[in-house]
């Protein structure tokens, strides 16, 4: 069942899956870019078998607030809201502290990966683990402009000119949003097509209805100098497991491949074939498992 949490003035949209409330941790489910809580629909119920598991719609998706985009650079103002990886890890570092009041063990796919692992500096020793599934490796960012080609470096500064302005961000998303278009997307995220079905379409489609939803938008694809995951994968004392899909179409499964061997922190690599970008939600029957074992190891 949905509930409602104020934040910051802001209504954050979460749900609990629990069997036995007097565990001494808890879970927290962190969705991608586009998703919402309803994107653990697989996979909620089956580790509340463990302990109590909440799912939290971030700022700008779901069932949240949608306010209006305070870019990086723009001057910050209170009423508006800065749509980066420090708000939403804010987001849940106080959803951890005001609403579950217990340790957690962290899971986040694709940004919700990065915002896991910032959130879970400032948890501290309050965070027990941090599973991340097809983590976002945000090639689009500054710090990685030596990976790009020559075209790309000077196309780069019209591209972000051009992405800043609120009238082409918004006739973007509305392209963007629709259902058909929504499923096109889906079907490179999970080449294998399982799952991808109307309740999906519908769990991703019904938020870009929303007043602000083309906000968060803006806000995301002006994420041009944030954090990236190796970065704070460097800094990291808190125990990290990948879970990866094999054809993953935007996160190569190379690159997991190459963390796990660099990164004291990250204990287990799985990679889950045939999968893609979520291979929790296109074949939880192999995942749920695998995070099932990873919890009880971490715990």
């Amino acid at each position: 069942m949905k509930k409602l949490w104020n934040w910051k003035n802001h209504q954050i949209a979460w749900q609990l899956e629990e069997l036995d409330n007097n565990s001494e941790f808890a879970i927290v489910l962190i969705h991608g870019f586009g998703a919402c809580k309803d994107h653990w629909r697989f996979n909620q119920k089956y580790i509340s078998s463990i302990a109590s598991c909440y799912a939290l719609d971030l700022i700008g998706f779901g069932d949240s607030s949608k306010p209006y985009s305070q870019l990086l650079y723009e001057q910050k103002t209170s009423e508006n809201f800065s749509y980066c990886f420090d708000s939403w890890s804010q987001q849940v570092l106080d959803f951890c502290k005001e609403i579950v009041k217990k340790p957690v063990l962290l899971i986040g796919n694709s940004i919700g990966g990065v915002i896991a692992l910032n959130t879970s500096k400032q948890l501290s020793k309050k965070c027990i683990g941090i599973i991340l599934i097809d983590c976002a490796q945000r090639t689009m960012d500054d710090k990685l402009l030596y990976k790009q080609s020559l075209l790309m470096r000077f196309l780069r500064p019209v591209i972000k000119t051009l992405v800043r302005q609120r009238i082409l961000s918004t006739n973007i998303f509305k392209k963007a949003a629709n259902r058909t278009f929504i499923e096109k997307i889906l079907k490179v995220a999970y080449p294998s097509g399982n799952n991808v079905d109307d309740e999906l379409i519908n769990t991703l489609f019904k938020p870009t209805l929303d007043l602000g939803a083309p906000e968060a938008f803006r806000g995301f694809i002006n994420l041009f100098d944030d954090y990236l995951a190796p970065d704070l994968l460097k800094k990291l004392n808190n125990s990290v497991y990948l879970i990866w899909g094999e054809k993953d179409p935007w996160e190569p499964v190379k690159e997991a491949e190459n963390w796990f061997k660099v990164f004291e922190c990250i204990k287990s690599l799985d990679i889950i074939p045939g999968a893609g970008h979520c291979p929790h939600d296109e074949m939880p029957d192999e995942v749920n498992p695998i995070l099932k074992k990873i919890i009880q190891e971490a715990i």
